[in-house]
């Protein structure tokens, strides 16, 4: 019952699936990191149905960018956007690392959050638009990569707060075996990249993993660990990457 009740938490916090209303405890909220990837399965299934669909019958161009674009943000309700854009309010202060904190938990969006905003969907828009349907499985499964290293560095890395929903599950959980599975989710997106193609899954994941160092390395200098905001900072990133490299790989390769 506690391991289904973390699967409904993981679900209803992020995506908009709609789950029965649960009670949150302790013992319920161990688990809530290792389902964490299952919301990354939906999604990547829900782009490359549509992506499929839609190429597959003619859809435009600017129509199926726009589209793909908008798609995980509505299955996951925009939960790791808001990330986004309170990161980079963050990192575009120049501040000092507590200042840096109190703008994580400001709900106001600042300049540097809607310009950040404008040049990720304008970015994100353009990429979509090189996209072939030979690249959609690929990008499928950087949604299950993406969760799969964030999942396991809310575990694995520093904390910067000692409160906050990244603080809560970390602190739940203290079994080896949720941090391996986490590891699993990170190694089964990566060899199913590479199965489906081997020049666009190896750039994929090199992106991929390669938005991950970059990640640690800038959340423990500039914030002192990880935080809510920072892991869906970084999943965005990871997504943007992913999708980026594949493109690049169709359009040089």
């Amino acid at each position: 019952m506690t391991i289904l009740q973390s699967l409904i938490i993981a679900l209803s916090m992020y995506s908009k699936l709609p789950m029965p209303r649960i009670t949150w405890t302790t013992e319920n909220t161990k688990h809530v990191m290792c389902f964490f990837p299952v919301v990354g399965i939906l999604t990547g299934i829900c782009v490359w149905g549509a992506g499929t669909h839609l190429l597959e019958h003619g859809c435009g161009v600017l129509l199926f960018s726009s589209i793909m674009t908008v798609l995980p943000i509505a299955v996951n309700g925009g939960i790791h956007m808001d990330g986004l854009l309170d990161t980079i309010d963050a990192l575009g202060s120049y501040g000092d690392r507590e200042r840096k904190l109190e703008i994580l938990k400001d709900p106001h969006a600042g300049a540097f959050a809607i310009i950040g905003a404008g040049c990720y969907f304008i970015i994100s828009l353009g990429l979509w638009s090189e996209v072939t349907k030979g690249m959609l499985p690929v990008i499928a499964c950087g949604y299950v990569l993406s969760r799969g290293l964030s999942g396991f560095a809310v575990l694995a890395f520093p904390s910067a707060s000692k409160k906050g929903l990244a603080r809560t599950f970390k602190e739940g959980t203290k079994r080896l075996h949720e941090v391996v599975l986490l590891i699993f989710f990170v190694l089964l997106p990566i060899m199913g990249m590479l199965l489906l193609s081997p020049g666009y899954g190896m750039l994929a994941a090199a992106g991929a993993l390669g938005t991950f160092l970059y990640y640690r390395v800038m959340a423990v200098k500039k914030f002192g660990g990880v935080t809510g905001d920072l892991a869906g900072y970084f999943l965005q990133l990871c997504e943007l990457a992913v999708l980026g490299c594949v493109t690049a790989g169709g359009i040089f390769m």
